[in-house]
C-alpha cells in the first residue's frame, strides 16, 4: 500500500459490535504502508488499539444519555495518510469532555474508565479534541518516519 495519499471513510452505528471491525481496519493498514520504516506489526497493533479505544469514547459518550437525534446515533472515523502524516479522526454527537483534564491512571489502583485516552496519547504523537458545531472531533496524528 503506497502511503503518499490514503483516505477511509467509516461511519458505522453507535453499537459496539462494529468495534472489531475498525480496528481490523487500522491493523491492516499499518502491515500494508509500503514506506514505513518501523516495525509493521507494532504500528498494526497500535492502530488497531488507538482507533478501537476512541471509536468505544465515541459509542460509549454518544448523546450523552439522552435518546439520540436522528444522525445523531452515528460514529464517523476518517483515516488520511498524506506526506507520511497519519491523521485519524473521530467525530461523534455526544457531550464531550475536556482532554486536558482526562487524569493519568493510577497502575496501583486502576478503575475503569480513562485508559483509553492514555493508550491514544502513549502511542500517537499528538492529540486533540475539539467541538465543531455539533459535532465533536478527537484528532490524532502519527509521523510515520
Amino acid at each position: 500500500m503506497d502511503n503518499t495519499d490514503i483516505q477511509v471513510d467509516v461511519i458505522i452505528p453507535t453499537q459496539t459490535k462494529y468495534l472489531d471491525l475498525i480496528g481490523s481496519i487500522g491493523e491492516r493498514i499499518g502491515k500494508e504502508i509500503d514506506n514505513y520504516t518501523g516495525d509493521k506489526k507494532a504500528l498494526a497493533y497500535q492502530l488497531n488499539l488507538v482507533l478501537t479505544e476512541a471509536t468505544t469514547n465515541a459509542i460509549k459518550h454518544s448523546a450523552g444519555g439522552r435518546s439520540p437525534v436522528k444522525g445523531e446515533d452515528k460514529v464517523r472515523i476518517t483515516i488520511n495518510i498524506q506526506d507520511d502524516i497519519l491523521e485519524i479522526k473521530v467525530y461523534d454527537h455526544g457531550q464531550g469532555f475536556d482532554l486536558e483534564n482526562v487524569p493519568i491512571p493510577d497502575f496501583d489502583h486502576p478503575q475503569e474508565g480513562g485508559m483509553g485516552i492514555y493508550f491514544i496519547r502513549t502511542l500517537m504523537d499528538s492529540v486533540s479534541y475539539k467541538r465543531l458545531d455539533e459535532v465533536n472531533v478527537l484528532e490524532i496524528r502519527k509521523k510515520l518516519r
